[in-house]
Order: structure tokens, then sequence, then C-alpha cells
């Protein structure tokens, strides 16, 4: 039998279901984000001189014969997964497929999921042998590297004992200095960038797609995971940022860009330099990012409108400030309404990000949260149903704070796993979807969708096209109750 290739390494980001219910999933018509944690590594492997190859299952639903056939064709010697808490299941399934065809592959599960259960994962999953806590660049290339031969040399890895005593290394001393890595494998992605798509309405020009110049967070929310970078925060400066974006446009010929980090204004100095650079120097690009209010003023609102910024998001997360306290730091209201006030008044568009169930919710602060919305020049906004993640603070005492259903799969901010004491399930699904419908109504919003006509047509044309799908899933939802 033909060896396994020793220094290859397979990719993959599960789906996280069946295939057969990719087409009636409501989130991948909406939006599919590119796995660029993934990609990342890709291209750092390769750097390394290590090949390697990128399976995206959520972008492409039917890929367990493509799966097969790779492994078959190429017998990689490692197979490595990112999971979310709700892929984790359907990256066990893949798992067990892989090690029939190839039974010494050597299997790696990284992500939040597991850098968040550490030792626990390779107790509860004998057919895993390895799982990356934290960053994956490094340990993936030095457990590569080594064959898989001397795990306890790794940082940040959890293996095995000859006696199976499970172990885990402890974190990497060191954060990657962001600007020394490769820009992620984009290419490696079957179809990139047609394939991806950023939510409808939120962006003004296609093909587009997401960009991470930041990693980490130096807030601790209640309900925000922090396994994998723990409490620090690191960026690309404004010089790597700006050459990221050339070559997204000069190699792909991306138009808009959607910044997925978790704070783009902490540092003021970097946005002042990119802005300056964007407006020097201009790609024809405009982007989109989620920001602090504590980080945002008039002045810089301005530089970044000119140099080319869409759409803003700010994480309200609730408009009870009672509520608010219990969870984050700073839940100061009238901050929020003056800052969603300046983006609005400096021409980006506005997004509001809010999540409905937290522990102490109440309808009365659900109330309250509508109320706020309403009163707000908010063009947009996302509502999640709060989940307790494992990894999160509140996670650990989550059984305490109200129900929790810990079903992993249904564990993706779309279904209300976790009930406050005081609520059922059945109210908050109700006030979920009039949530929804409220805003959705307002003059300003419906009218602020007319003129997407002209300011993102590409996104009017794939809601016509997804017309019934969603006709279904809202018909569905009432026939439940739920509407």
């Amino acid at each position: 039998m033909t060896p396994l290739q020793t220094k290859r390494v397979l990719l993959v980001h599960p789906l996280g279901y069946r295939a057969a219910q990719a087409g009636s999933d409501i989130s991948r018509l909406a939006s599919i984000m590119p796995p660029l944690g993934l990609a990342s590594i890709a291209a750092y492997l390769e750097q390394q001189g290590i090949a390697a190859d990128l399976l995206d299952c959520y972008a492409h639903p039917d890929s367990d014969r493509r799966f097969q056939d790779y492994l078959l064709a190429t017998r990689p010697a490692f197979l490595a997964l990112s999971c979310t808490t709700s892929s984790f299941n359907d990256g066990l399934r893949m798992t067990r497929m892989a090690k029939t065809l190839l039974p010494g592959i050597q299997v790696v599960f990284g992500g939040p999921h597991v850098s968040a259960l550490k030792q626990r994962v390779l107790k509860d999953h004998p057919e895993i042998d390895f799982t990356v806590v934290g960053e994956g660049e490094e340990t993936m290339a030095e457990l590569v590297a080594s064959d898989g031969q001397e795990p306890s040399r790794v940082p940040g890895l959890v293996y095995r004992e000859g006696d199976g005593q499970v172990m885990f290394n402890g974190y990497r001393a060191q954060g990657i200095v962001l600007d020394s890595l490769p820009f992620p494998a984009y290419e490696k992605l079957q179809g990139f960038p047609h394939s991806y798509q950023l939510p409808i309405f939120n962006y003004p020009k296609a093909p587009n797609t997401s960009c991470i110049s930041s990693r980490g967070c130096p807030y601790a929310c209640s309900y925000c995971d922090r396994s994998v970078f723990q409490r620090t925060f690191r960026y690309n400066s404004a010089e790597y940022l700006y050459e990221h974006l050339r070559y997204l446009k000069e190699r792909f010929g991306i138009r808009h860009i959607n910044f997925y980090d978790d704070q783009f204004t902490f540092n003021r100095q970097r946005v002042e330099d990119f802005t300056g650079m964007m407006m020097d120097r201009p790609l024809g690009m405009t982007y989109n990012c989620a920001a602090r209010a504590e980080h945002i003023d008039p002045e810089l609102l301005r530089s970044m409108k000119a140099s080319g910024c869409w759409m803003m998001s700010l994480g309200i997360e609730s408009g009870d400030e009672a509520l608010l306290a219990q969870h984050r730091q700073n839940p100061n209201l009238q901050l929020l309404s003056q800052k969603l006030h300046e983006i609005k008044a400096a021409g980006i568009r506005t997004k509001g990000l809010l999540m409905m169930g937290l522990p102490g919710e109440s309808e009365q602060s659900i109330e309250r949260s509508m109320d706020f919305v309403l009163s707000q020049p908010i063009d947009d906004f996302n509502l999640a149903k709060f989940t307790p993640f494992p990894g999160s603070p509140i996670y650990e005492n989550a059984h305490e704070l109200g129900s929790f259903d810990e079903n992993w799969e249904r564990m993706d901010c779309m279904n209300f796993l976790f009930i406050p004491h005081g609520m059922t399930e059945e109210r908050l699904e109700e006030l979920f979807i009039r949530f929804y419908k409220t805003h959705f109504m307002r003059p300003s919003v419906l009218l602020g969708y007319v003129s997407m006509l002209w300011k993102s047509p590409h996104s009017w044309m794939r809601f016509v096209k997804n017309l019934w799908a969603f006709m279904m899933f809202a018909r569905s939802n009432k026939r439940h109750g739920k509407g």
C-alpha cells in the first residue's frame, strides 16, 4: 500500500449537519464566509515547506465524495479540522470516515470549541489524536514537521502519552506577530471569491470577501469565548493591511471587504494611517467594520467614510441598561445612541448587533431593547439567540441561571437552547419574530432597502433569486407558532 505523505496536510472546515439540509439553511442563503483561520494556517504551512490543501464543506456541502477521493489519491499524513461547537460532531463523522480509508492518518482538531474544552476532547473521543489550543499556525507546523512523534515538545498541543494519559502543553508563550504571516491562502478555497458572499444588503459591490486584521479582544464580556486568543489583542499594521487589500483587489478582483475583527478601531493611530493610505493611493474598494462606542469619534468617522467605509456595526447586545451591566463593561446606552447618530451623520450605514435571551432577560427587558432600537438611526441589525458557549465566563454556571439544553449541533445562535428563569422558549420565539418584524417594517428602514436597488444591486438580485426560500422559512416559523 502506498505510504502516507508525511509532510502533507488536509485542512477541513466541516459543514456541521447533513448535506441534504444545506438547501434549506437560511443562514447559508444569507451569507457564506470563507474560513480565514484555516486559510492562514494553509499559507503558513506552505511557507514552512509543508504541502497543505483546504476543503470547505460549508461552502460546498456535497463534499463527502471529494473528501474521500482526495484522501485515497493524495494520502496525507495529517487531517486537521477547525470546528465550532455546532460543527464538532460533523467533524467527528468525517474523522471516522478518514480513519476507515486511511487507518494511519493522524487527526488534529482546532478552533474555539476544542480550545475551550482542552483535555476533555481527547478523553471523550479516542478517534482524535491531537487538539490545538490557541493559534494554529506555529503549533500545526511544529507538529507536522516532527511527524507527530514528539508532541510533548510542541506548545499549544493536547495529546496522549504512551500510557493513554491526556496531556496539555499549555499555551504558547507568545502570540504570533501578525505582520510576519503570509496572506491567507485564498487560492486554496474552491471557487473563491464567487463561492462566498457577505450578508445580503451588507455591501455595495461584488465580488467581496472578509478579512481579519487583528486577533483577540481587550474586553471581557460574559458571553464571549476567549479560549483561542485569551485576553491578548494584536493587530496588523496599517501598511500590512493596505497591502493585503491591494493583493485581494489585484489577484481576485475584490471590490468590498468586511473586516471580521472584534475591535477594528481600538488602535486609533492604525486606523488613521490606514485611512490616509486609502485616500492617498485609492484602491477603488469599500469596507465594513465593527467597533465599540468608546473607540470612535466624529473626526475618525469622517476619515473612515472618505477612505471607503460603507457600514459600521456596533455591539448593542441589549437596550436594557440594567441587564447590560450584568454582562459587559461600560453599559452606557446614552453613549451608544450618541455614537450611532455620529456614524449616521458621517454618511456611514449603521448596523446594530443584539442578543435575546441573556441570563436575566425578561419580557420587560426585551421591550426596552425594542424601544431602544426603534429610537435609533439603525439601518440594519442582527439579533442573535443567546447561547452559552464553552469557554465563555457564563458557560460555567449557565445551568444555574436558566434551563440549558446543551445540544452541540444546535448551538449556532439560531435556536433558543438557553431559557432564562421566568421565560419560555415559545414566548422568546414570539418576541424574537416581533422584534424583527417591528424593525423591518419601519418606513425609514424600508426606504433604506429600496435605496439598495442602486446602492447594492447585487444584494437585490440575490434576494429575488432566493425569495421563495425566504418565504418558506417565514411560513415555517408561523406554522410553528413563531409568527
